[in-house]
């Protein structure tokens, strides 16, 4: 049974076994999987990699030098080859960038002796989704995750809350960064005003989840709690001097976010500053006074605070326990998991006021994530990563390839997953009808076929595969299946699409 468990920890837990990884956590799975749950383990070094506020200083540096357009030059062809010129330089800059994050994510994925740990950092990353959708983002789920995300995974989860929801990336992603106060002189002046994105995707997704009590009327007030949080940059700083009256200026109004969710709240003011460009700043001008009433609840503090309280609140919440409780356990367990299963970790996310560290430890010791029945089907990204842990120990081939990818960004392209790309603010699906569709299975299968060509090149047999990267809990079947295979080429097709490695 040691071996048995093992071998859960490793694929189930983890990420798909490394080589000895199986033997490794054999003697004390949970112990195993325990020492993994430690803030540095979730770290992914930024060698080489820009932070948030690098992208979007980078790009305000790119457009600043763009020339001034008069209106009566906005015709003139030279200066509107100089605008696309710049436009394409920062796209692809913002590209490349993109890659270099893809690449290290995938490195640290396929190497980490910690595949606990970041297992936990994407279930929490894909929670909490800011997605590559278009030119200003492409730049910025990069530093997300490594910056919001990865730092808070084992702390509190209203220090995760308020990380994620005022990082630069979540207010673009859900166009908070352009939301003012209805009231304000500057949403009058301009014609804009309030945007509701960011406060219902809080409530629906991050926290308390669909059909549990909220109105409409507190999806508007919450969004005008969050009003005057933006971002730093010149034309932020112009429209705080619209509504700034001359003794405020920008020294009362500005506060940049800081270490968002320490100690009880989810954002601490932190001080003013000239060189905010990039960071999450707050501007009065463009906060809508007075007080908020959210899910019943009056927040009459000051402008910088309500936000702040609300989400404390939120994260507090007895439908955000369940909502996060019953995605965990159907991460961990089954599609469909077992109430009591539920009820266990909503309960030790209550008792421990959010402790992530200890909902973790909860899951861990929970009889039903080891049932030896396979009932996960593996998302394309896991089915890839696996494939890269099993074969580690193998060399690239000439343009540094992995036996598992191949052309790395083709693949995740032709099997439906490209990393930071899901579909939508509701993050990547994580049930079997979604991944294992007709269509899905034969690019598996074909992806699988290119694996093993790549894979005959080795040293390891198709038997070999099976015993590194499954042990037990694969099936009598499936190894005589592997055995019986007309080629080594086959083994390694059948052993890639057995039921016992499409799941984990």
């Amino acid at each position: 049974m040691s071996e048995l468990e093992g071998a859960i920890a490793a694929t189930r837990f983890g990420l798909g076994a490394k080589p000895g990884e199986i033997r490794a956590a054999s003697s004390d799975a949970r112990g195993w999987l325990k020492a993994q749950i430690r803030p540095d383990a979730a770290i992914l070094p930024p060698d080489g990699l820009l932070s948030a506020k690098d992208v979007i200083q980078n790009r305000v540096d790119e457009y600043g030098q763009r020339p001034a357009v008069p209106p009566e030059m906005q015709k003139d062809e030279k200066v509107s080859a100089r605008q696309q010129e710049i436009r394409m330089i920062v796209q692809k800059e913002a590209r490349e960038g993109l890659q270099k994050e893809v690449l290290a994510r995938a490195a640290r994925a396929n190497t980490t002796a910690d595949p606990f740990a970041e297992r936990w950092v994407r279930f929490w990353s894909n929670h909490f989704t800011a997605a590559a959708k278009n030119a200003q983002m492409i730049g910025l789920v990069g530093p997300f995750e490594r910056e919001a995300i990865r730092p808070n995974v084992f702390g509190p989860f209203n220090q995760l809350l308020g990380a994620s929801s005022f990082h630069p990336a979540m207010l673009t992603y859900l166009d908070a960064a352009r939301s003012f106060g209805p009231s304000t002189q500057i949403a009058q002046r301009r014609k804009i005003g309030l945007n509701e994105n960011l406060a219902r995707e809080i409530l629906e997704l991050h926290t308390m989840g669909v059909d549990t009590g909220y109105t409409q009327g507190d999806v508007i007030e919450f969004a005008k709690a969050l009003t005057g949080w933006t971002i730093g940059g010149p034309q932020t700083m112009r429209l705080a001097t619209i509504g700034a009256g001359p003794a405020q200026g920008l020294g009362g109004g500005r506060g940049r976010l800081r270490n968002a969710g320490r100690t009880t709240g989810a954002l601490s003011p932190g001080a003013p500053g000239d060189d905010a460009i990039g960071e999450t700043v707050f501007i009065e001008a463009l906060h809508e006074p007075g007080v908020r009433t959210v899910l019943a609840k009056s927040y009459s503090g000051a402008a910088k605070a309500q936000a702040a309280a609300i989400l404390d609140d939120l994260a507090r919440h007895p439908a955000t326990a369940h909502h996060i409780a019953r995605k965990l356990a159907r991460h961990f367990i089954a599609d469909d998991p077992p109430p009591a299963a539920v009820a266990k970790i909503e309960a030790a996310y209550t008792q421990s006021h959010g402790d992530l560290a200890h909902v973790a430890k909860t899951i861990i010791d929970m009889p039903e994530a080891w049932s030896p029945t396979l009932q996960k089907f593996k998302t394309p990204e896991e089915l890839l990563v696996s494939v890269a842990r099993a074969t580690s120990g193998l060399p690239a081939d000439k343009k540094g390839n992995r036996p598992a990818f191949g052309d790395q960004r083709a693949v995740y392209q032709s099997l439906g997953q490209q990393p930071f790309g899901a579909p939508s603010p509701a993050g990547w699906p994580d049930d079997t009808a979604s991944w294992s569709g007709s269509d899905a299975v034969m690019k598996r299968l074909e992806w699988a076929n290119s694996v093993s060509r790549r894979l005959m090149a080795g040293s390891l047999s198709p038997t070999d595969f099976l015993d590194l990267s499954l042990g037990p809990i694969a099936g009598d079947a499936t190894r005589k299946a592997v055995s019986r295979a007309e080629s080594a080429e086959q083994g390694f097709t059948i052993a890639l699409m057995s039921p016992e490695f499409q799941r984990r």
